[in-house]
């Protein structure tokens, strides 16, 4: 009987360690254990206009639902990044129209033709149509490195946002009184080697950047094409999606604010990179309160919202949000200031869609 315990033993253990091996690094989903604050915040403390949401609901129904979450957690409007232009835009339009001020959309350029000569004036045209039809900003456009990518029905590979084709449109969009939202580069960490020393490994190896590429501009030259497109077109407003990626040096993103009175940045999906250094994020919020606006970007779920507000908000310490971020790391709340959250949630956002 001792012999049969001490091998039960033996073979527990053999499994304990056997298990320890086999863990994969994507498996890991630590669970906090300290003793700290759990803040729920099913409302947000101010009204908040969403900046960075897309047409997530299909069905009238789930537009439905949708809608009753927003009201919910104090969601006053969201801006419908559409991506799109034609029939496409013109579909999506009348279906979220029929919500009054709850949404805004905004629809994209249409890039199909873009090396016929001739291009821009037609261009201009489908963006003069789209603004007729109720389109009141332009976005998101989206840049990775490889050219604009994100507006249907077409993609424009080689096009980047400071090419002298696009500078009739960057510049009627300000005589419209339209916003541009523009998505360039991707986080820091998808630029590095994929490997032990990248400490935003678990969720940089699924969005890695391909430097090997031809023609792939890198980091800091997706930010220049965007500092050259808001230099050239003073009388446009621009909105740089997810802090203009550069959540890992907040400095750099400061430094574009400076220089840029028309450009301005949402906070969207880039929450998993910034709460993790809560008084960097917290001073730099602070500092630039004036040309953030909030953006949510990460579908319509109840949860989503709260998780948001969570980080924004509160004091809470050392927690996970696994079903929205794929980091390893531990998140923090930023506990804002009144004046912040303020202007942030609502009145930097009031401003850019006064009519």
């Amino acid at each position: 009987m001792k012999n049969l315990s001490l091998l039960l033993l033996l073979l527990s253990v053999l499994h304990s360690i056997s298990a320890q091996d086999d863990l994969l690094l994507k498996d890991f989903r630590p669970e906090s254990i300290y003793n700290t604050s759990n803040t729920v915040i099913e409302r947000a403390k101010y009204p908040v206009i969403d900046f960075h949401a897309h047409p997530n609901a299909a069905t009238k129904k789930e537009l439905e639902e949708w809608v009753s979450t927003m009201k919910g957690h104090n969601i006053e409007k969201s801006i419908i990044l559409t991506y799109s232009t034609g029939q496409r835009f013109d579909s999506i339009y009348d279906m979220y129209a029929q919500y009054g001020d709850q949404f805004e959309l905004w629809c994209g350029f249409d890039y199909t033709g873009y090396n016929e000569p001739g291009w821009t004036k037609k261009a201009i045209k489908e963006l003069e149509r789209c603004f007729a039809k109720g389109a009141r900003g332009v976005g998101e456009l989206g840049d990775k490195g490889l050219g604009l990518f994100y507006s249907k029905p077409s993609e424009a590979p080689g096009l980047h946002i400071d090419d002298p084709r696009l500078q009739p449109l960057l510049k009627r969009c300000g005589e419209l009184g339209m916003p541009i939202s523009i998505h360039v580069a991707d986080p820091y960490w998808m630029y590095l080697p994929m490997d032990q020393k990248n400490d935003g490994l678990m969720n940089a190896y699924t969005w890695k950047i391909d430097r090997s590429k031809e023609g792939l501009l890198s980091h800091q030259e997706l930010l220049t094409s965007l500092s050259n497109a808001v230099k050239n077109n003073r009388g446009t407003t621009f909105i740089a999606c997810h802090l203009a990626n550069c959540s890992h040096d907040l400095d750099i993103l400061g430094k574009l604010l400076d220089e840029h009175p028309n450009l301005y940045a949402d906070i969207s999906a880039r929450y998993a990179e910034v709460a993790p250094v809560p008084r960097r994020t917290k001073r730099f919020f602070e500092k630039y309160k004036d040309r953030l606006v909030y953006g949510t970007d990460m579908g319509m779920d109840d949860t989503m919202y709260r998780t948001t507000f969570k980080i924004l908000e509160s004091t809470d310490e050392h927690f996970y949000a696994w079903d929205y971020f794929s980091y390893h790391w531990p998140l923090n709340g930023l506990d804002l200031n009144d004046e912040t959250l303020k202007k942030i949630y609502h009145e930097n956002g009031r401003k850019l869609i006064k009519r």
